[in-house]
């Protein structure tokens, strides 16, 4: 049977979330990415809760290519947790490559003050 590349990609995500756990004191900060958009949340997995979330479309009057708008959207998640009280986050790639647009939202959000 010929696994297509999201449910291969589902299957590393479910790997990886066997180790990782959001805290109250540590939360996760989850990614999703699609062709268009990038999608991120901090996550206290405890509760259940969604803390912060930004996303691509978020970011009107911005020009420039997908990369440089995940390096936005983790500047925009930085602040928004920073106003939540949180510093320090759990990152969970969620199954994608630490490569690309999913590095730069991580450089992003470290910019702008998060700790992991």
């Amino acid at each position: 049977m010929k696994r297509t590349r999201n449910a291969s990609r589902t299957r590393i995500h479910l790997r990886v979330r066997k180790k990782i756990k959001g805290t109250p004191e540590r939360p996760r900060l989850n990614v999703f990415r699609s062709n268009k958009a990038i999608y991120c949340q901090i996550i206290d997995d405890l509760k259940g809760h969604t803390l912060a979330a930004a996303d691509s479309w978020e970011q009107k009057g911005f020009s420039g290519n997908k990369t440089e708008m995940a390096k936005q959207v983790g500047k925009a998640l930085a602040e928004k947790a920073k106003a939540a009280g949180i510093e320090n986050v759990v990152f969970d790639r969620g199954g994608y490559l630490y490569h690309g647009r999913v590095k730069a939202l991580a450089e992003g959000a470290r910019e702008g003050g998060l700790n992991f």
